[in-house]
């Protein structure tokens, strides 16, 4: 059984954020690297305030790590996040809990509308890792990655049913049919090198054997590369900004995400796991 290969370059990502607040607001932000040992990631997270540093409280759940601000006036927030990664860390076991909240349908991940479809699609397909590039495959091939064709509220049915989307549209199909076959699959938010255009990426984890392996239908940057944000049962977990109790516009997003040395090749049919 192919596994992923070994990732030695140091991986840099980062984010740059602009936000007009027109009422005070609470914001939860998602953009800072999870799930790395300590000792191989160097990051630092900067907030201000029109033009002044603001306080942020971080809070590590079970999606990733969580920054909590409040502005409590109109003015401009901004979000400087860079990160250093070094190495690989060991592969995230499938636990018992794992196995069973992620078989369930979710708000985007509407796996038990797609169950017919699936078993329809994937009858005899027995073994894992062909079933995962089957379905990758299947995805890829009948979707078109069109920017902005997709609304916010858009769940893999209609996603389906449109033919079209971008990486979160084909990650929460890509987990709806794979759960809809008894395999527990989630949604993760990623920095992506190489992906282009540049900007955080959303791809598919299943579990075989113990071991969370990368679905990404997109074929749009090598999976060995990639460097986990938030993990949860489908975007309502993984939203790299959520705000409440007022109103803000996001003026701007920045994203990015690059490797020392050459890009790694990626083959749809081999093992992959984030690490």
């Amino acid at each position: 059984m192919l596994d992923n290969p070994v990732m030695t370059g140091t991986r840099h990502v980062g984010a740059h954020l602009v936000l007009d607040v027109h009422d005070p607001i609470r914001a939860f932000v998602q953009i800072a690297v999870s799930g790395a040992p300590a000792g191989q990631l160097d990051d630092s997270l900067k907030v201000t305030f029109d033009g002044e540093s603001m306080a942020i409280t971080e809070l590590v759940t079970a999606e990733g790590r969580v920054h909590v601000l409040t502005a409590p006036a109109k003015g401009r927030v901004e979000l400087t996040y860079q990160a250093s990664l070094r190495g690989d860390a060991p592969h995230d076991p499938v636990s018992e809990a794992d196995s069973i909240v992620f078989l369930r349908p979710s708000r985007y991940a509407e796996s038990d509308r797609l169950a017919p479809t699936a078993q329809a699609e994937f009858a005899g397909i027995s073994g894992a890792q062909e079933l995962l590039a089957a379905v990758s495959s299947w995805v890829g091939s009948r979707l078109d990655y069109v920017p902005g064709s997709s609304g916010p509220t858009d769940g893999a049915v209609d996603t389906l049913l449109l033919r079209r989307g971008v990486c979160r549209d084909y990650a929460h199909l890509v987990v709806a049919l794979l759960r809809a076959l008894d395999v527990p699959a989630r949604l993760v938010a990623v920095y992506a090198p190489g992906l282009n255009p540049m900007d955080f990426h959303a791809v598919a984890e299943a579990a075989v054997d113990g071991a969370w392996r990368v679905v990404d239908a997109t074929l749009l940057a090598p999976r060995s590369t990639l460097v986990r944000i938030a993990t949860g049962r489908d975007a309502a977990d993984t939203a790299f900004l959520s705000i409440y109790g007022g109103a803000a516009d996001l003026l701007e997003s920045h994203v990015t995400a690059v490797v020392d040395g050459a890009l790694p090749s990626d083959d749809v049919t081999e093992l992959v796991s984030i690490a």
